[in-house]
């Protein structure tokens, strides 16, 4: 028996399959290529998205009236702080916010790091 026909009838009954099976794969496959290809996604907030919010709750915390609640003068100033790590973090400043307790030290602690943002070029005004 010949080899030649039956190895023809196996290429034309299975190739259609493969063939079709192929093209359901392939947007799969391509948006798999795309992810692959693509950088990590980053974890912080762009400078300028981050600037934007120091801005707008050193401003919040600066116009708290009088008689404003405790909690929300001090869940302001931890967004504030927040705010500041992660600034710091991205610009390259050291910052020691989180090992100073509230008080006078955290405040000096506080003015030191916009000190040095503003000498980095981040505008906190």
């Amino acid at each position: 028996m010949a080899a030649g026909p039956v190895l023809l009838f196996a290429v034309v009954s299975v190739a259609p399959s493969a063939l079709f099976w192929a093209a359901l794969r392939l947007p799969a496959a391509y948006r798999w290529l795309r992810r692959r290809r693509a950088g990590p996604a980053p974890s912080e907030p762009p400078v300028e998205q981050v600037a934007a919010d120091l801005r707008r709750v050193r401003r919040t915390l600066a116009q708290l009236p009088s008689g404003t609640p405790a909690a929300r003068r001090i869940g302001t100033r931890q967004a504030y702080d927040e705010l500041l790590v992660t600034a710091c973090r991205e610009i390259g400043v050291e910052h020691r916010l989180g090992g100073v307790r509230e008080g006078a030290d955290r405040d000096l602690e506080r003015l030191r790091i916009e000190d040095s943002l503003s000498r980095k070029g981040f505008v906190l005004s």
